[in-house]
């Protein structure tokens, strides 16, 4: 009987607007032994949502109980409710030889490759702050003011793209997918 191999780690972390979340997405469809963790958090579900699904819904108390308890791999506060990857979930999936994609921010990414050195970071870039803007504004989502915050919010998480070890400018989405797939064959176990 033969070994597993252990899975490994990619953690994906960009700013909002940059495209992450849809290359993740793309990369998932291309490989269907790579696996995306499922966060915590204690937000309230929205439409459509199913726990264990799109997140672990956890009430407040029971969040903060397996902080204390250092159940985390990474967890933060965003705008008031807690989001958090726990250990004992991404542990059990690269143990049974499951590869796994993390889509955080640059912190929980820096809190991840302190706990798990060999985990691939990889940040994503758009090509300029113009063309974040204007894909921010283009999405509909958010009022002038948000998108002005939100393009502010990127420039300072741009300064942490040199700690991710490979970074990928989403210029063109094809091509960026193509250098994601690279990555990510190329850095598997």
């Amino acid at each position: 009987m033969s070994a597993v191999r252990p899975g490994r780690l990619f953690v994906v972390s960009g700013p909002s607007g940059c495209g992450k979340s849809s290359l993740c997405a793309a990369l998932l469809e291309i490989h269907p032994q790579l696996r995306l963790s499922i966060s915590c958090t204690t937000r309230t579900p929205r439409p459509g949502e199913s726990d264990g699904v799109q997140y672990h819904f956890l009430s407040r108390e029971t969040f903060e109980s397996q902080v204390d308890a250092g159940a985390f791999l990474e967890w933060a506060n965003v705008h008031g409710n807690l989001y958090g990857t726990r250990k004992s979930d991404v542990e059990a999936a690269l143990s049974s030889g499951d590869d796994i994609l993390l889509e955080i921010d640059w912190q929980g990414a820096a809190q991840v490759a302190g706990k798990i050195a060999d985990a691939c970071r990889i940040f994503i870039l758009p090509p300029s702050i113009e063309t974040l803007r204007q894909r921010l504004t283009a999405r509909g989502q958010d009022d002038a003011a948000v998108v002005e915050k939100r393009v502010a919010a990127a420039a300072s998480e741009m300064e942490h793209a040199h700690e991710a070890r490979f970074r990928i400018v989403n210029d063109d989405f094809d091509t960026a997918l193509k250098e994601l797939d690279a990555v990510y064959i190329n850095n598997r176990s």
